[in-house]
């Protein structure tokens, strides 16, 4: 069986009260609110149109979203710098206002945070070797978006 075919909204208006409620509900990126509108069906000049009302409106303020999306991964998900700026790259965010949101972050409570998946690894890790048991540790703190000069002070300290 087909799908129906979706609607397309070509009504400025009914796609502005769509952006709206889209924005409402949690902090969006220009490059997310352009991709629904694109989703929907509307031409590039009503997109573009759309999303400078929504910013005059003070739906969508990239700066404010991209302090929303460091704060949220790194408090919730514990992710690093390199993780969240890499995140916040592909939603199309400028540079500045990445680097303005990661001084957002807290040193003392980073280090903590990092010490903290560390130690939580190292308890699950059945790894034996020492060598091998921080290379592995190091892999994951990595992956997590860590800087490897943080992370090998993190395991000096706790002396793996």
């Amino acid at each position: 069986m087909e799908e129906p075919k979706k609607k397309r909204i070509t009504d400025e208006k009914t796609a502005l009260a769509k952006a709206e409620h889209f924005c409402a509900y949690q902090e969006r990126s220009q490059q997310e609110v352009r991709n629904k509108l694109y989703e929907l069906g509307m031409y590039p000049t009503g997109v573009e149109s759309v999303i400078s009302q929504l910013i005059t409106g003070n739906f969508l303020n990239e700066e404010r979203f991209a302090r929303a999306y460091t704060q949220g991964k790194f408090n919730l998900k514990g992710w690093g710098r390199i993780k969240i700026k890499q995140g916040l790259k592909l939603k199309q965010v400028p540079d500045k206002l990445i680097s303005k949101a990661l001084q957002t972050i807290d040193g003392d409570a980073y280090l903590a945070t990092l010490q903290k998946l560390i130690e939580k690894k190292q308890a699950v890790t059945t790894e034996k070797n020492t060598f091998k048991r921080r290379y592995k540790l190091q892999q994951y703190a990595m992956s997590r978006g860590y800087e490897s000069d943080l992370i090998n002070d993190v395991l000096k300290d706790s002396e793996l």
